[in-house]
């Protein structure tokens, strides 16, 4: 039995509060991770203390030893101090009793941590890690300062893209926090200040070591009146024995994240695979890393986190104790004959304490074994599950903002409706995706989200750290498109107005698809209605009031045929092949029917040509059909015009031509007319008829009678030298002045009178002829080979100009002129039609200083280095010509720059056939041609690789963005033929072969020095440094540029971008790999272990430092 104290002993202050305060009994509890909580019960004389003067005040208890006994010659008792005190708050108070000399009280004290159970809060952090969200709550929210609490860590904890606070009071959700990262707590006195302290701990070397008693069984009614521990009990259970993790990262999906740890150590107390899913990591990291060598928050932390989380629970120690100054987090060690489990030290993780006037204290207390692998970690909490989704809006830096505000990756910023924190405009959250219907690589369907459109956030697993957009919502400020006046309409609009719109009402089912865009361009389908929603038309529209064309690379056919229910085939031209056959027969008939009245038959060749042509669209033509016609129909001009062939106009029935003044038939070459049937009328109705033969014969010729008549006026036929008249064989011949008369048969000359006079004449006046000049040419080039289809150009003296194509025969046309004069024939040169190529990598940046070589479809080749923008010299050909690949070439020597390759690197050819690159005569001199690179392969850092890295690096590179090519970067000095890293990704061109899938598991470790060389340069981008602009200095002094000299005094910002690789790269195979002879470069094989390990000192303590950069 325990020996009786006076507990009056122990003492309680509450801060102003200036009543005697005498302790009564108290209980207390205490944990690890845990504010600790005492309820005191005491008496005062002050019967009435008001509940005002101790609620939420600062208060402190302390415990006591028992007195001593004073020496009989004492006068001063020694002052005594307390062997603990605890300070904190009131958190309760009651008035339990009371008499007329005292009343009895009760309180409850805790630390002021405490009092951060209060409250709930729905937060945002961005960019903040674990410890530094913990101490933004406590000292921006709960005016914590620099001496309220302490983080002692051994690790570094990255800083987390997003993290969530929703519906949780502040000590909830950092206790959360803190245990997911293996973060645990406890508290200490500042007995200066008169606080406490809460102090924060990811080790064992926040464990206090120095805790030592006695075990002192407890036996029969006496006690020696020391301090020791008695009922000392342990428990043992199986727990797992693995665990195994896996998560998967949007942003690099094809990482491998599944990862093993067993922590056991082969104890056989162990059973099962725990399997976590999901656990919050981008990088796995190296299951062989140990201690804070593992990256924080990296896969195999956590599944080392969460296999320590189980041991935790493997082995429990208990008992009890009647030492006050036991506290959670010591290591208590056992004299005197403990049992077994106690030998290595009981770690204290829970106390509870009690004590009163009439018992002494007593102190029981749980713990786990010490062990220097396994630490104690607070057992993970559960995150809030989020189920449904939280409103939002998206966001953008610009007020206003038409369009929407997206990064590369296709996310958006959104500023969650909880969150009553100010943000930068655009920096409300982090980049979110949005969950669509179709998604895949470079195709799916996304309408983007402008500001201030409310969405719905959902979240992965309900895990509120994985938000992701799950749809968009219309709101009073936003409202829906379609409602009760349109709800048969199905609507797709964008913000300017772009619109699809589909009626389903039945009977007037349309379709619309429409852009404000040059006045309403439209395609309207079905039943059209204007805005109203009047009928105004049935069938299809397509209308704009800009520009408009009709473009089929294969030919156009536009038809009136109908196709029931769309039930035929596209290119079904049975009634216009049916037409163009019966027009083509009905052309040859009358070619035939003219070749017989010796006119001049119609070109039936060309129409034959073009009737195989278009049946079937079998070549790049344009056919027109309708079975009740065709109206072509302008106010001003219509052209009809064939350039090299003939026009052929046939018509079944008639063909009629009106002219509302004049027709003007004019040919180069003759004119027919047959009427086959019936007349050929030639009718001037109050103008004059007039038939000129201007070089030649007029020759008029009837099978029956020819009659001459004039109605009112004369008829006067005039000729300069001979007149004849015949008949039968009689005659009148005027000629020379003279008439003469002959006949076979008698001259009858009937008349009322004939008189005869002297000589005299008529003299008629010629009409004049009309003269003009004309001339034409068959060109033909130097070897006297006709120039068929070529183009010309023909001036005039009078400067008109003439441009045409020579026909099949090589000849041009005809240019008449009224007066004379020399013509000039020019041929344009091959810049007629031409082409420019601008080559761009798969970035868009300009492929620079590349040796080319472009061949085209007819065989020929173009062959120049491009420019410093990418472009080629200008390809010209006599007619248009496709441009079917391109072949680039690398240069002639090897660089000496970034781990240059002496092999030969293969041409790269991109093939054009498919693509409509062409010389053409369009912008002629000015028009270019942009063509991409291919993509190489790429991949991103393998597990072993990160590790690799992570040796000498940690934390200081974001691994998750570093890619891997299978090619060339090809803007570095026209064709890349070294290893280059010139914006955080590494490029290997597949020629080099120096590209690995794995450079961690290759058996050269002169792949690892190359891959560390690379790394370097990633590093280097990464922390801001400019390796892009500098790599092209540094390297344009060659080989010199890499050699660099160690110094006892050197340090890794003293050397520059090169040798800064090279150092690194040569510390890691020397000094980690221990094998020299794997350097790069093969003289550095002989550099000191010790001068490249001082000059990497400060980096290899602290890589993400900038002030390691070149300075």
């Amino acid at each position: 039995m325990s020996v009786f104290f006076d507990h009056s002993r122990h003492t309680l202050w509450v801060t102003k509060v200036t009543a005697q305060l005498d302790v009564l009994a108290f209980d207390g509890e205490e944990r690890l991770s845990q504010p600790f909580s005492y309820c005191v019960e005491f008496t005062s004389t002050d019967l009435d203390l008001a509940a005002g003067s101790m609620l939420g005040k600062t208060a402190s208890f302390s415990l006591y030893a028992p007195p001593q006994k004073l020496p009989l010659l004492s006068v001063t008792p020694p002052k005594i101090k307390p062997l603990r005190t605890l300070h904190g708050v009131v958190t309760h108070f009651a008035r339990q009793s009371g008499s007329n000399d005292q009343a009895t009280y009760a309180l409850t004290l805790q630390p002021r941590i405490a009092l951060l159970e209060r409250g709930r809060q729905f937060r945002i952090y961005q960019h903040q890690s674990v410890p530094e969200i913990v101490e933004h709550i406590l000292r921006s929210r709960h005016g914590f300062e620099g001496q309220d609490f302490l983080f002692n860590l051994k690790r570094d904890y990255p800083r987390r893209e997003h993290v969530m606070q929703y519906g949780e009071s502040d000590l909830a959700f950092i206790s959360r926090l803190l245990a997911d990262v293996g973060i645990w707590y406890r508290f200490t006195s500042d007995e200066r200040l008169r606080i406490d302290v809460v102090e924060f701990f990811d080790s064992q070397r926040g464990y206090q070591f120095d805790v030592e008693l006695p075990h002192r069984p407890q036996s029969g009614l006496g006690s020696s009146g020391q301090d020791g521990v008695w009922a000392l009990q342990s428990s043992h259970q199986v727990v797992e024995q693995h665990v195994s993790v896996r998560a998967y990262h949007h942003r690099d999906a094809s990482a491998q994240l599944n990862g093993e740890i067993d922590h056991s150590r082969g104890a056989t107390t162990t059973y099962g695979d725990a399997y976590h899913y999901a656990e919050p990591y981008t990088v796995l990291g190296n299951r062989l890393d140990e201690n804070e060598d593992l990256p924080s928050e990296s896969g195999y932390f956590y599944a080392r986190l969460r296999h320590e989380q189980y041991l935790n629970q493997q082995t429990l120690l208990s008992g009890i104790s009647s030492s006050a100054t036991l506290a959670p987090g010591q290591v208590l060690k056992i004299s005197g004959g403990s049992p077994h489990a106690f030998k290595p030290g009981a770690v204290i993780t829970r106390l509870t304490t009690k004590a009163a006037r009439d018992s002494s204290f007593e102190g029981t207390f749980e713990a786990i074994p010490y062990s220097e692998t396994v630490c104690f970690r607070p057992a993970p909490q559960a995150r809030p599950q989020i189920a449904g989704t939280v409103p939002a809006r998206v966001t953008s830096p610009q007020a206003n903002d038409p369009y929407a505000h997206i990064d590369l990756e296709g996310r958006y910023r959104v500023s969650f409706l909880f969150d009553r924190d100010t943000w930068k405009p655009g920096e409300e959250s982090l980049w979110l995706r949005l969950a669509r219907p179709y998604a895949g690589d470079t195709h799916g369907l996304h309408l983007p989200l402008i500001l201030g459109t409310e969405v719905a956030i959902a979240f992965e697993q309900g895990d509120p750290d994985r938000p992701y957009i799950a749809h968009a919502l219309h709101d009073s400020q936003h409202v829906d498109h379609v409602t009760l006046r349109n709800y048969k309409r199905n609507v797709l609009r964008t913000p300017a107005n772009n619109k699809l719109r589909m009626d389903d009402t039945r009977g007037q089912e349309h379709v619309k698809l429409s852009t404000e865009h040059s006045g309403k361009s439209q395609l309207n389908l079905g039943h059209l209605v204007d805005a109203r929603k009047q009928k105004r038309g049935e069938g299809f529209e397509l209308r704009t009031d800009g520009w408009g064309a009709v473009r089929g690379g294969k030919g156009v056919f536009i038809s009136a045929d109908e196709q029931g229910q769309a039930g035929g085939q596209q290119l079904d031209m049975a009634a216009a092949v049916l037409q163009l056959e019966s027009a083509l027969s009905l052309a040859r008939s009358m070619a035939h029917a003219a070749s017989s009245a010796q006119v001049a038959a119609s070109d039936i060749d060309s129409q034959q040509g073009l009737h195989e042509r278009l049946n079937g669209l079998a070549q790049p033509c344009v056919l027109l059909h309708a079975p009740e016609g065709i109206g072509m129909l302008s106010p001003k001009a219509v052209c009809l015009s064939s350039g090299t062939e003939s026009v052929g106009i046939m018509a079944a029935h008639n063909t009629d031509i009106s002219a509302g003044r004049n027709i003007t038939a004019a040919a180069e070459g003759g004119v027919s007319v047959l009427a086959q049937q019936a007349d050929l009328q030639l009718k001037a109705d109050q103008g004059k008829v007039q038939l000129h033969a201007r070089g030649n014969i007029l020759h008029a010729l009837a099978k029956t009678d020819i009659k001459i008549e004039s109605v009112a006026g004369r008829v006067e036929i005039s000729s300069p030298h001979e007149l004849l008249l015949n008949c039968g064989g009689a005659y009148i011949r005027l000629k020379g002045g003279d008439i003469e008369l002959g006949a076979p048969g008698n001259i009858y000359l009937k008349a009322a009178a004939v008189q005869k006079l002297g000589g005299t004449r008529l003299d008629a006046p010629a009409s004049p002829l009309p003269t003009g000049y004309a001339g034409g040419y068959t060109l033909k080039d130097a070897t006297e080979a006709v120039m068929r289809f070529s183009r010309y150009r023909i001036t005039t003296a009078q400067g008109e100009v003439f441009s045409g194509v020579t026909d099949k025969d090589g000849k041009t046309m005809s240019v008449h002129t009224l007066l004379p004069g020399a013509l000039s024939i020019e041929l344009p040169d091959s810049a007629t039609f031409d082409e420019q190529l601008r080559l761009v990598d798969p970035n868009g940046e300009p492929a620079s200083e590349l040796k080319y070589s472009a061949t085209l479809a007819d065989g020929l080749t173009f062959e120049g280095v491009t420019d410093t923008q990418g472009y080629t010299q200008r390809i010209e050909t006599k007619t248009p010509t496709p441009i079917t690949q391109v072949a680039l070439y690398p240069p002639e020597t090897a660089g000496v720059f970034c781990c240059a390759a002496l092999t030969d690197q293969a041409p790269i050819v991109i093939d054009l056939a498919s693509s409509s690159v062409s010389t053409n005569d369009i912008d002629v001199g000015r028009s270019t041609k942009e063509v991409s690179l291919p993509k190489g392969k790429k991949r991103s850092l393998t597990p072993g690789e990160i590790a690799m890295a992570g040796t000498l690096f940690r934390d200081a590179i974001d691994y998750t963005k570093v890619k891997v090519h299978h090619s060339g970067w090809w803007v570095f000095a026209g064709i890349q033929n070294t290893a280059v890293t010139p914006n955080g990704e590494m490029y290997y061109p597949v020629s080099t072969g120096y590209y690995r899938d794995d450079f961690s598991t290759t058996a050269s470790d002169k792949d690892k020095a190359l891959f560390m060389h690379e790394m370097t340069h990633v590093w280097q981008y990464q922390l801001g440094y400019p390796v892009k602009l500098m790599g092209l200095f540094v390297t344009s002094r060659g080989a010199p540029a890499y050699r660099y000299t160690l110094t006892e005094t050197s340090a890794l910002c003293d050397y520059n971008m090169e040798q800064q690789g090279e150092i690194i790269s040569d510390y890691y195979v020397i000094c980690v790999l221990g094998n020299p002879s794997a350097v790069w470069s093969a003289s550095n094989s002989s550099k000191s272990p010790e001068l490249l390990a001082a000059t990497l000192e400060s980096f290899l303590r602290n890589p993400a430092d900038k002030k390691h950069l070149p300075r």
